[in-house]
């Protein structure tokens, strides 16, 4: 599902029937993490530099030196500022990019999809809609064999693995 709010567009990977559970029945579908909003101190105080600069001020990590560019890890990608369920490494795949690159977010996705015109062309910006963080970009149609064509290229300063423990692991566990 793709919703337009305030000129931001909210996707959501949820089926919309009418059925226990999924969002169009509100006294059963699960929470969505309430907003979060801080000033730019707050901010500052908790993030370092470089996740300031990216979360905070939409920068780049340099290409091919993100903790997660190349990581084959079991487990789930959180937002770094505020820890909202953004993706699963079952999800995640080898685009060679220079960046972790995933071809969907989670169903609880909490993501919000920004046109962004800088640097002279139209591309997609990806931000966590529960803090609205700036993660990276999506785009598509670029031939990856992926089931959404999709590419989400995320800075790896923005996401923080939780791994997969056997612990954890349940039957719905997520799986590289």
């Amino acid at each position: 599902m793709v919703s337009t709010v305030d000129g931001m567009t909210n996707v959501s990977n949820s089926s919309t029937s009418n059925t226990a559970g999924s969002p169009a029945d509100p006294t059963t579908a699960p929470a969505r993490p309430a907003k979060v909003r801080k000033t730019d101190d707050q901010w500052r105080a908790e993030l370092d530099p470089m996740e300031y600069a990216v979360l905070r001020e939409a920068a780049t990590e340099r290409p091919f030196t993100g903790e997660y560019t190349d990581t084959k890890t079991q487990g789930v990608y959180y937002c770094r500022a505020c820890g909202a369920t953004l993706f699963t490494s079952a999800e995640k795949f080898d685009s060679h990019c220079g960046w972790p690159s995933f071809y969907a977010p989670t169903e609880d996705d909490n993501v919000t999809l920004i046109e962004d015109r800088s640097f002279g062309s139209v591309r997609t910006e990806v931000r966590c809609a529960t803090c609205d963080s700036h993660l990276g970009h999506v785009f598509a149609g670029e031939g990856y064999a992926t089931p959404t064509d999709q590419r989400w290229c995320i800075n790896s300063v923005a996401l923080r693995l939780e791994p997969v423990t056997p612990e954890s692991a349940g039957p719905d566990s997520p799986t590289a």
